[in-house]
């Protein structure tokens, strides 16, 4: 099952680069005049991303990716050379208060971005 789980974990760390890109891309745009960075749909499903995750931080919850990926895997230690880069890349030793006020200041940040970057409702 280290398949399923390294594919849960790219899925995982998609989910990732679609909230910390897409807010950077999202200011990138404004200051380049690209229309799609005001589109409801992404807009809307970019804040809904970062609000879970903050909302996950501030109930305690384990994400359910994390944990899909830790029951495929089970107690093998043996990962493979992408899900070994990924875990460097999305996985942080800190106490989880840190990773609680970074959500929940990255969510707030992103949904006031609405205002600064307004989205365009048509």
């Amino acid at each position: 099952m280290a398949w399923a789980a390294d594919l849960v974990l790219v899925v995982h760390s998609l989910f990732v680069a679609f909230v910390v890109a897409g807010f950077a891309l999202i200011w990138l745009g404004h200051w380049r005049n690209w229309s799609w960075v005001r589109n409801n749909v992404f807009r809307s499903l970019h804040l809904a991303a970062i609000t879970f995750v903050a909302i996950e931080a501030l109930i305690g919850m384990t994400c359910p990716l994390t944990e899909l990926e830790n029951g495929l895997r089970g107690n093998a230690d043996d990962r493979s050379f992408v899900a070994r880069v990924l875990h460097a890349v999305i996985f942080y030793d800190f106490p989880e208060w840190v990773f609680t006020v970074a959500y929940v200041g990255f969510a707030v940040i992103t949904a006031l971005t609405i205002r600064w970057v307004p989205i365009d409702r048509k």
